[in-house]
């Protein structure tokens, strides 16, 4: 049995090729879709091309899509089907720079396999547990219950992955333990988890709100917004591109650049790349923080995603502004394999794992399909 695993992102699309009774990768690509996504044609060829790299489509017996929103309508993964596909798109308005594509994946791949069945795993599913207190916004109750404006989170396929990992790492029941799981890399966000189950999440209706990401903003003063309506320096799109393409790292490095360019520029004394780092170590750290107070206690601090994997000094200077909820400082050394950095007897394991939302969706297309 294998299963073929689509994520398609706002830059990029990863495929693998997942063995069912073991989970392990087979086969693993990637694709650039560039720095907009959106602004691409059709992606048939483009998936085409991925599949290639993965060695054909001989012996795929399914295919798995991540997407990123499910609204309150997909709370757990769903076989595709021409109602589950339409869904997803109308909830592009909520998440235009995935959903769309998700879409777009999941077309080229029913051309290209036709007749092998589809799942679609969800991202917003893993938070469905948030309580309502979590979920609802302090704004008039007509948005909530007319216009559906409520938290929905986000990286959930992630951070049910990194939970199943670190139970694993630390030797004891997830069910035990209470963990925030920090997803660092394009897109970023925290989640508290607690017995397994989200409590509360940084991200909300939209992937724009909380942490400071590669080129979104993350959550800032609304009223920034309503000025620049309001004294017509910019409109909604104009708004939308640059909250989403313009912002975050790039927006005050300057430039397009990933968080390896600006350590690099900021270690030759560029002082708009050192403001970035500081400015994504100091969200980040308090982005922890803030989950960090729906626990009653912490066991771990999960570092996943590209940034969370990869950039060991920005990993040791956020754990270092976490002093004052326990956390002892680690050292900032590359770690290639999912690990507990942190020393031992630590009262609050720090460790690092590596993203694997393509096991996470082939384990979930082989329990709908019984395969």
């Amino acid at each position: 049995m294998r299963v073929l695993v689509l994520n398609v992102g706002s830059s990029s699309i990863k495929g693998s090729v997942v063995d069912g009774p073991s989970l392990a990768a087979i086969a693993r690509a990637e694709v650039s879709l560039g720095a907009d996504a959106t602004k691409r044609g059709n992606l048939r060829r483009t998936v085409e091309n991925l599949i290639r790299k993965l060695g054909g489509t001989a012996g795929v017996e399914a295919v798995g899509h991540r997407v990123v929103h499910g609204g309150t309508r997909f709370r757990s993964a769903v076989r595709i089907d021409g109602s589950v596909l339409k869904g997803i798109e109308e909830l592009a308005v909520f998440a235009p720079l995935h959903n769309r594509l998700a879409a777009q994946g999941i077309r080229a791949a029913r051309s290209l396999l036709p007749g092998v069945p589809e799942v679609a795993a969800f991202d917003t599913a893993f938070h469905a547990t948030l309580a309502e207190d979590q979920f609802v916004y302090p704004v008039p109750w007509r948005w909530h219950r007319e216009d559906g404006i409520r938290r929905f989170g986000f990286h959930g396929l992630s951070v049910e992955w990194s939970v199943g990992r670190t139970a694993e790492l630390l030797g004891r029941p997830a069910d035990q333990l209470a963990i925030v799981v920090a997803h660092l890399g394009g897109g970023c966000s925290v989640t508290a988890v607690l017995k397994g189950r989200s409590v509360a999440t940084s991200m909300g209706l939209t992937p724009m709100e909380g942490l400071m990401m590669g080129t979104r903003s993350g959550s800032i003063d609304p009223g920034i917004l309503l000025y620049m309506l309001r004294t017509r320096r910019a409109g909604w799109r104009e708004l939308e591109a640059a909250l989403d393409h313009e912002s975050g790292l790039v927006g005050v490095f300057g430039r397009k650049s990933g968080m390896r360019e600006v350590e690099k520029a900021a270690g030759t004394g560029n002082k708009r790349a050192q403001l970035a780092l500081d400015m994504f170590v100091g969200r980040a750290a308090a982005g922890i923080a803030g989950v960090a107070t729906t626990l009653p206690s912490l066991d771990a601090l999960v570092f996943t995603g590209g940034i969370g994997e990869n950039a060991a000094a920005i990993r040791a200077a956020i754990v270092h502004r976490l002093g004052l909820l326990g956390l002892a400082p680690v050292v900032a050394r590359e770690v290639r394999n999912d690990a507990i950095i942190s020393e031992a007897g630590a009262g609050v394991a720090v460790l690092r794992v590596e993203a694997r939302e393509d096991v996470v969706i082939s384990s979930k297309v082989a329990a709908i399909l019984s395969l």
